[in-house]
């Protein structure tokens, strides 16, 4: 499962990356300077592990990790081909969520490839590019689904309705994520089109030092254009995150941190909502040897949380002992959550909770 980071060229997203992923992406003050998509494994930042580290004091500790893509800035046109629109595109759709970049300071020493910052107009540039690609995508199965319909294949009949739906919400200039679907049209038709717009979406607001809080004039503007859509903002002064990721010791990041009023870096919280953006959750499991944090999908069963592991452990899956992360660290540790009585066995049926703290019986 991986994020990809979007938005037209030069509002941040290559820094962004660097930010996140610690690579060294290039960066530089004019457009395509992105071809080939960047990409990084990157830790979730997770308290939770910390504080496990602290009380079983392991070998080792493994934290959960997600990747981000990088793709290169798209243009107006690229859904023609314009810049080098088809292959971002395809990038893209190789994604499985969308973190939007939007430019949300002024600096006349930074290029704008519109010339003037307005991040509501840039966003609806994106939105019509990935919208005419998807429209494009539409019509070209329509073409073939009308003729089979027509003979009375019932699930043609069924594919065309939803089809001429999403058609008719693309051609309002509406992404096809803000359309509601049954179960069933949703994994028949709607994720065997691979739609771009169909992803799920966190914009990024790239603001200057001095908004790094509370943001600014160009922040409640985006909020205002995407208070219909079920997305998320958040704040990020993008080239102060890049100057505080240069330090080399955590107390400097801190103390940075601390003058301008933020109790942590924002790339933490950004990487955190990407991963909740990619519908995935944690649990851990916590031993001498190792703590870890697993990465699975919100809603898994036990079963599939234990195929993380080992897809032995699934296939045998027995049983799985749970143990709830507060009550490891308010009891003091396994044997006392044992003691009081905390520890609760769970089946195939159990869906795993975020936090979950887990040991699995198996038998192959």
């Amino acid at each position: 499962m991986k994020a990809g980071i979007v938005g037209l060229p030069n509002v941040g997203k290559s820094t962004l990356f660097n930010c996140l992923s610690n690579a060294k992406a290039q960066s530089a003050n004019f457009p395509f300077c992105t071809i080939e998509p960047n990409i990084g494994v990157v830790n979730v930042p997770d308290r939770r592990l910390e504080t496990l580290e602290e009380m079983v004091n392991p070998e080792r500790v493994v934290p959960a990790t997600v990747e981000i893509v990088d793709i290169a800035g798209l243009v107006r046109g690229a859904s023609k081909g314009e810049g080098l629109g088809n292959q971002f595109l395809a990038n893209i759709r190789e994604t499985d969520a969308i973190i939007h970049v939007l430019r949300c300071f002024d600096n006349d020493n930074i290029v704008h490839v519109d010339a003037t910052v307005d991040p509501v107009r840039d966003k609806e540039t994106i939105d019509m590019e990935l919208q005419l690609k998807d429209l494009e995508t539409t019509e070209k199965r329509l073409e073939r689904i009308k003729r089979t319909a027509k003979t009375g294949n019932k699930e043609a009949q069924k594919e065309l309705e939803v089809l001429l739906k999403i058609q008719e919400a693309l051609l309002a200039g509406k992404s096809v994520r803000t359309l509601e679907f049954t179960e069933d049209e949703m994994e028949n038709v709607v994720s065997k089109m691979q739609y771009i717009t169909a992803k799920p979406v966190l914009y990024v607001c790239n603001v200057d030092e001095s908004a790094a809080v509370s943001g600014n004039d160009y922040v409640e503007k985006v909020r205002e254009a995407i208070k219909d859509e079920d997305a998320e903002i958040i704040i990020l002064a993008v080239g102060t995150e890049a100057d505080i990721t240069e330090l080399d010791s955590y107390e400097e990041r801190q103390m940075f941190l601390e003058d301008l009023g933020l109790e942590e870096a924002g790339s933490s919280k950004l990487i955190r909502a990407a991963y909740k953006l990619l519908n995935l959750q944690t649990y851990f499991t916590a031993g001498v040897k190792e703590v870890r944090a697993w990465t699975i999908n919100i809603g898994d069963t036990a079963p599939q949380a234990a195929g993380v592991i080992h897809t032995d452990f699934e296939k045998g899956f027995i049983r799985a002992e749970v143990i709830k992360f507060n009550d490891f660290v308010d009891l003091g540790g396994e044997s006392k959550v044992k003691e009081a009585g905390k520890l609760r066995v769970e089946g195939k049926e159990y869906v795993v909770e975020d936090g979950d703290m887990m040991n699995f019986r198996f038998n192959v």
